[in-house]
């Protein structure tokens, strides 16, 4: 391709079909028309398959940032970002986008940053200050992750960004679900699935017919093990990581998602399930309560209560009209607040806001007025 004529916003992300919450929102994004409206070339720096693989992938897209920022001078780097190792991977691209005098737009997701941050040691945390600080403009799901930004750093620049969500045609009226719980997430215990099989469990003499469906990768022997101490093995079924299609057969047949988390951003699965109209327990951490009010729109339950966890499956699975009352209100929150078409909106506002146009960059980025921390 001629100088000039390539993309000069350059998107860093998983690699198609990769498993994660990172490729499932730049994959709407795409199928929602971003990549078609914006000069958008994206880079792959992580997929499936091991850590060597991945590295490979970075080297190569470290390589291809390097070229197209020669060819474009004027560049806007937009990471996405989670908590772990891969801020790391990330964070050079930053320091290289920063020695480049390129803007960079830190999109952060999923869950565990202040955990991470705390964990870093003092060096690790000066670098991830520097790295929120230097950036044009921090975007983050949920309003309680920007808080915590603006805690660790005061000078960051932090808008929320959600993460679209599509609505589905209705499935399956309620009353016709057979007592499908669903737990899409990782299995381990941060996520809760070990007090979800011991809530199934208790509620399994007033729900014979009882099943509970685990969705994700994770340590499957040990949630078997677990299951098979309640006296319940029989009653749990693991279909592994899912991708798009068989979540949405997972979703029409399930009466309940249930994600009793101890740490999460803004859960895709959960939002998903919601967009459904599937009625949704969860616990309220992260940006969780932000989506999901109490009775209404979802059944909020704290964090290894196990007892009200029990007392809300029971209610959903024995009580249709509220489980199908309280879905059809999940479904109206996320088409009013995770629409695509609103989500990206407010994506394509923060790339103006730093200096790019649907032809290009066209200037240097300016202050975002909009939820953004005050400079020291």
């Amino acid at each position: 391709m001629q100088p000039g004529l390539s993309p000069r916003l350059i998107m860093l992300g998983a690699a198609p079909e990769t498993r994660g919450s990172v490729a499932a929102v730049v994959d709407a994004y795409r199928a929602h028309g971003l990549f078609a409206r914006w000069p958008i070339e994206h880079l792959a720096v992580h997929c499936d398959g091991g850590v060597r693989r991945s590295a490979a992938l970075a080297a190569a897209a470290l390589r291809d940032f390097a070229v197209l920022v020669a060819r474009h001078r004027r560049a806007v780097l937009h990471v996405h970002s989670e908590a772990g190792a891969g801020f790391w991977r990330d964070a050079v691209f930053m320091a290289a986008a920063a020695a480049l005098r390129c803007p960079v737009v830190l999109q952060l997701h999923g869950g565990g940053f202040e955990r991470f941050y705390d964990e870093a040691g003092v060096a690790g945390r000066a670098l991830i200050q520097l790295a929120l600080t230097r950036a044009a403009v921090v975007a983050v799901p949920a309003e309680s992750m920007r808080a915590w930004i603006r805690a660790a750093s005061r000078e960051a620049r932090v808008v929320c960004v959600p993460p679209p969500v599509a609505l589905p045609e209705p499935g399956a009226a309620q009353r016709e679900r057979p007592p499908i719980v669903l737990f899409l997430g990782k299995l381990e215990a941060l996520k809760g699935v070990f007090d979800l099989v011991d809530a199934v469990a208790t509620v399994r003499a007033a729900v014979p017919d009882l099943r509970l469906v685990c969705a994700g990768e994770g340590d499957r022997g040990a949630v078997l093990r677990h299951a098979e101490r309640r006296g319940i093995a029989d009653l749990v079924k693991f279909t592994g990581w899912v991708g798009p299609s068989g979540k949405r057969v997972l979703l029409d047949s399930a009466a309940v998602l249930a994600l009793p988390s101890y740490a999460e951003g803004m859960p895709m699965g959960l939002l998903e399930a919601m967009a459904a109209g599937v009625p949704v327990i969860a616990s309220p951490v992260g940006g969780v309560a932000e989506v999901v009010v109490d009775g209404v729109s979802g059944v909020l339950v704290a964090p290894g209560d196990g007892a009200t966890l029990s007392r809300a499956l029971r209610r959903l699975l024995l009580d249709r009209e509220a489980a199908g009352r309280i879905g059809a209100a999940g479904r109206e929150t996320v088409r009013a607040r995770f629409a695509p078409e609103k989500a990206l909106a407010q994506l394509e506002e923060v790339y103006a806001d730093v200096g790019l146009s649907a032809g290009g960059v066209h200037g240097s980025h300016r202050r975002l007025d909009r939820g953004v921390a005050p400079s020291a």
